[in-house]
């Protein structure tokens, strides 16, 4: 089983679309959670106490650290064969679908898109929060001199997207992750061998709108966060 997993073609994209499902569920899950942050800053910030420094959510931490390893290992690696075995051409589908031709093309590059993203969070969030609680501290000192617990993710989202670049570049890393998830949920079908002339469209309408709404929902906060600050009316309410 280790030698198809490393050595085949289709084991190895096995792997990407089984790690791959395993990220998507997260990023779900993820998305669902930062939205309660518009409907309830204090529901959030219970949310963020439960998954805090727990033994579980560290667990948890630990297996999508190596998800997101796996994944990413994989796609270097089914891209160097691509190379080799066609030259400058990457992901080859067998269905033939002239929108997802940019992103089949640029998997690799969006998702190195969707990595440098990943590790802007992580240092706005993940090493105010959950790293200061394995670090013993129970206050964050922001660099406007606010002064946080590593609990407190509504203050912490505020804190972030109050300024408007912050926005910007986040919402350019959720367009990135729409583009790769368009077309990697529906690769994950297609290796499953369900991409046929029948299930094709369904499928695709299915990536399609599964990657759009996690993206509104993640830009929905970013954006909601930006204009409760910035706009005089919503600072009155």
């Amino acid at each position: 089983m280790s030698c198809f997993l490393c050595n085949s073609s289709l084991g190895k994209k096995l792997v990407m679309s089984l790690s791959g499902l395993f990220l998507v569920l997260f990023i779900l899950f993820h998305m669902s959670m930062n939205v309660v942050a518009i409907i309830s800053p204090e529901g959030y910030d219970a949310i963020c106490k439960f998954l805090g420094a727990n033994w579980y959510a560290l667990a948890g931490t630990v297996v999508l650290a190596l998800g997101v390893l796996v994944h990413f290992g994989y796609a270097l690696i089914l891209t160097l064969d691509n190379y080799r075995a066609r030259g400058k051409q990457r992901y080859a589908v067998t269905t033939k679908e002239p929108g997802v031709s940019w992103s089949s093309k640029n998997m690799l590059v969006l998702g190195v898109i969707v990595l440098l993203g990943l590790g802007l969070h992580l240092t706005h969030f993940w090493a105010k929060m959950q790293l200061q609680e394995l670090l013993d501290n129970h206050e964050v000192v922001l660099c406007n001199g606010q002064v946080v617990s590593p609990t407190d993710g509504a203050a912490l989202i505020a804190y972030t997207f109050k300024e408007w670049y912050n926005v910007v570049i986040y919402l350019v890393w959720f367009v990135a992750l729409w583009f790769h998830l368009t077309h990697g949920i529906w690769s994950m079908f297609q290796t499953a061998g369900c991409a046929n002339d029948t299930w094709y469209p369904r499928l695709k309408f299915a990536a399609n709108a599964l990657a759009t709404l996690i993206f509104l929902g993640f830009a929905a906060v970013v954006v909601w966060y930006y204009v409760a600050q910035h706009c005089p009316c919503c600072a009155a309410c």
